[in-house]
C-alpha cells in the first residue's frame, strides 16, 4: 500500500501544493493522515475478516454494489494510469531531457514489456528498493540543506492561514483512493491470513502502512518549504513542468536533478504496472474468467495501451495531470466507504463476527460524511487542474 502510494503522484502533489500553498500544507497533511487511517482500518478489516475481494462483499451486503464500486475503481485506476506514464515522461525529461510525450511513450511501452516479461519484473523490484532508499536519503538531504522554516511548518500543522478541501481531498485521493485503498487488503487475502482471528495484525500493517507515507510526505513537504522560503520559484503548470524536480535540482545541481529524475521515472514504471494489474483484478467482479491467467494478463495490457493512448491525446500538462488524478480518486472515494460502513453497522455477518466495533465504526462514519462534503466543495477545483470548471 506504501509503495503504492509513493509514486509520481504523490511527489508531485506534494511538490504543488507546497508551492502554492506554503507552510499551510501542513494542516492538509495532518488532515489526510487522520482521514487515511479511519478508512484503511475499517476497509482493511472488513476485507480480510470477510476473506473476500471488495466487489464480492459489497455484493452480498447490497446486491451490484460491489459491481458499482468496481467501475469507479476502474475508472480511478485508468486515471492513476494515464498520471502514472505523465509522471514516466516527466522523469525521462528531467533525467535525459526529451519530451515528455515521447517519455511517456517509451514508459507505457516498456511496462508493458516487463509485466509480460516475468524475470525482468523481478530485477526491477531489487532496482526499485534500491532507488526508493536513494529517494528518501535525496529528500532528507534536501531537507537539511534547505534549512525550511520548521516552527512555521508545525504552527500550521494544527493552526494553518488558508483551509483547502480540494487539497486534502486530493491527497487524501493520491494516498487511500480509487485502487489503492484495496491493494494492501488484496495482497492480504493472498497471503492466506484472513477472518477475524486475525483482525489485530491486519490494523497494524494498515496503521504502518499510512504512517509511512505520512513521515515521507512531511519530511518531502519540509524539503520543497525550504526551497521555495529561499525564493526559488517552481513552475507547476508548464508541459514540462516537474515542480519536485526543480526543487531538487536547485538544491542539489544539474546531478540531483538527474539522479530525481530517474528515481522518479522508476516509480511511474512501477506504478504504471502496479495500478494497471490491480485495477484489472476488480473486473473479476464481472467475470471470473479474467480472475487469474493469461485473460488477467491480456486485460492488465490492454489497460496500460488504453492508458497510454488516452495520454498521448490529452493536451493537459504531465505535472496538473498528476495532481488531479489524485483528487479525481478522492471525489469516487466516498462511495465504496458508504457501502463498508453500511457492512459495519447492518451485515456485521458478513465479516464473521455478530457486532463490528463501534471505536472503528463511528470514526469511520464520520469520515465517510466528510469525504461527501468535501468532495461536493471541491469538484469544480479539482476539475480545474485539467483546465475544464465544474
Amino acid at each position: 500500500m506504501a509503495t503504492s502510494a509513493i509514486g509520481p503522484g504523490f511527489i508531485t502533489q506534494t511538490a504543488t501544493f507546497t508551492a502554492t500553498m506554503g507552510a499551510a500544507f501542513a494542516f492538509a497533511i495532518l488532515a489526510s493522515v487522520i482521514i487515511d487511517i479511519a478508512v484503511q482500518l475499517n476497509i482493511w478489516r472488513m476485507i480480510t475478516s470477510s476473506g473476500q475481494r471488495a466487489g464480492d462483499l459489497a455484493n452480498r451486503a447490497i446486491p451490484f454494489s460491489g459491481h458499482f464500486i468496481a467501475i469507479l475503481v476502474v475508472m480511478g485506476g485508468l486515471a492513476f494510469n494515464i498520471g502514472n506514464i505523465a509522471g514516466g515522461g516527466l522523469g525521462l525529461n528531467a533525467l535525459l531531457g526529451i519530451d515528455p510525450k515521447i517519455g511517456g511513450l517509451l514508459t507505457g511501452a516498456l511496462a508493458i514489456l516487463l509485466f509480460l516479461i516475468k524475470k525482468a519484473g523481478r530485477v526491477m523490484d531489487v532496482v526499485l528498493i534500491l532507488l526508493g532508499i536513494g529517494m528518501i536519503v535525496m529528500t532528507v538531504v534536501v531537507a537539511v540543506i534547505s534549512q525550511p522554516p520548521v516552527g512555521e511548518a508545525l504552527r500550521q500543522t494544527v493552526a494553518p492561514d488558508q483551509l483547502n478541501f480540494a487539497t486534502i481531498t486530493t491527497i487524501v485521493g493520491g494516498t487511500v483512493g480509487g485502487y489503492i485503498t484495496y491493494a494492501g487488503a488484496h495482497r492480504y487475502l493472498d497471503s492466506g491470513l484472513t477472518g477475524p482471528q486475525h483482525s489485530a495484525g491486519v490494523m497494524r500493517s494498515a496503521t504502518n502502512g499510512i504512517l509511512v507515507t505520512a513521515v515521507m510526505r512531511y519530511v518531502l513537504f519540509l524539503a520543497i518549504l525550504g526551497v521555495v522560503a529561499s525564493g526559488v520559484v517552481l513552475d507547476v503548470s508548464g508541459q514540462a513542468a516537474n515542480p519536485a524536480g526543480q526543487a531538487f535540482g536547485a538544491v542539489l545541481g544539474d546531478a540531483g536533478m538527474r539522479i530525481f529524475g530517474a528515481i522518479f521515472w522508476a516509480a511511474a514504471l512501477s506504478s504504471v504496472i502496479g495500478a494497471a494489474y490491480t485495477s484489472a483484478t476488480f473486473l473479476s467482479t464481472f467475470s471470473r474468467r479474467v480472475a487469474t491467467g493469461w485473460p488477467l494478463q491480456l486485460v492488465t495490457v490492454a489497460f496500460i495501451a488504453v492508458s497510454l493512448v488516452i495520454y498521448l491525446l490529452i493536451g493537459t500538462a504531465p505535472a496538473a495531470l498528476l495532481v488531479f488524478v489524485g483528487g479525481f480518486n478522492g471525489l469516487i472515494l466516498p462511495v465504496g466507504l458508504t457501502v463498508f460502513m453500511y457492512i459495519g453497522w447492518f451485515r456485521p455477518d458478513l465479516l464473521g463476527v455478530s457486532k463490528y466495533p463501534r471505536w472503528l465504526l463511528i470514526p469511520g462514519t464520520l469520515v465517510t460524511a466528510l469525504t461527501w462534503y468535501m468532495g461536493s466543495v471541491s469538484i469544480g477545483p479539482i476539475f480545474a487542474f485539467l483546465g475544464v470548471t465544474g
